[in-house]
């Protein structure tokens, strides 16, 4: 099995040595244990038996199936029978800048942005790759892996050119149907929220900036997210406080408060149910350290 740029705190999965994507196969027999991961993560299936267990419930896993997780979601593997999975994994940081522009196209926008969102799906979105589809997936996530050794600092180009050609081909092969380019008010609304996370947005200040009526904008978002702005808001400050919770030694009141929750009962209950784990549990499970 390949060395991968991954480092295991508990059941915490984290990049080392400032690496930002990379693809490769992972073999599993019989169980792999819940843990969650720093990075966004797409699983394709290419062989053997298994199952994922996740929030979302138990997933028979099939050849071609595909997982995108977003950071902080948690999953495991169960009844592997040789579960062949080649993995791609790429920084929060990607999807930040370089990627950035993804959230305005169609379909790479619904598949890195807002489907693992909508629909309940709480931060998991599945599909299905075959045929040619899932050949050229195959191809880009192999060059990506032959770069897996390549330093950032001369390589970071080829990384995410790579990456780009297996996200958009995957785009295509998930969201069958485009669901047409997102309203500039969509964009501009998520990008203002997830700037100031810890804000005191309303819907009615929100429109207001944005020179729309309320009501408007609440259909643009739904149209464009499945979700309206208030509840795409919530899900960006429960993965916000889920990496914090990973990577901070901060009081798990003060991550509430820089999230935009300072009441700590309805911080506990956002994060509970979006991941159904209470903040302390979800920190002590999958860190060495808890600071509550």
């Amino acid at each position: 099995m390949d060395e991968f740029p991954v480092e295991n705190t508990r059941t915490l999965l984290h990049f080392i040595d400032g690496s930002l994507a990379f693809a490769g196969h992972y073999l599993h027999e019989d169980t792999h244990p819940i843990h969650t991961h720093s990075f966004v993560e797409i699983a394709v299936v290419m062989g053997g038996s298994g199952a994922q267990r996740s929030l979302a419930g138990r997933q028979v896993l099939n050849v071609g199936d595909v997982l995108l997780l977003r950071p902080g979601v948690w999953h495991g593997y169960e009844d592997c029978r040789a579960l062949d999975l080649y993995n791609c994994c790429f920084s929060p940081e990607l999807l930040r800048n370089e990627l950035a522009w993804t959230r305005e196209d169609p379909q790479l926008g619904h598949l890195l942005w807002t489907g693992p969102y909508a629909e309940q799906r709480r931060g998991i979105l599945t599909g299905h790759l075959s045929g040619d589809a899932f050949a050229a997936c195959l191809t880009h996530l192999e060059a990506l892996h032959d770069l897996r050794g390549a330093p950032v600092a001369t390589h970071r180009g080829d990384l995410v050119g790579r990456l780009t050609l297996f996200l958009s081909g995957l785009a295509r092969a998930l969201v069958a149907v485009s669901p047409g380019a997102a309203h500039h008010a969509v964009l501009e609304a998520m990008r203002m929220m997830e700037e100031r996370p810890a804000y005191q947005w309303t819907l009615t200040e929100l429109a207001a900036g944005l020179h729309v009526a309320p009501g408007y904008l609440v259909r643009l978002f739904k149209g464009a997210t499945g979700l309206p702005p208030m509840a795409y808001l919530s899900r960006h400050r429960v993965e916000l406080a889920a990496t914090r919770l990973l990577h901070t030694d901060q009081p798990i009141s003060r991550i509430g408060e820089s999230v935009g929750w300072p009441d700590q009962n309805y911080f506990a209950r956002r994060f509970k149910s979006h991941y159904g784990l209470s903040a302390s549990t979800y920190r002590a499970r999958f860190t060495k350290s808890v600071k509550t």
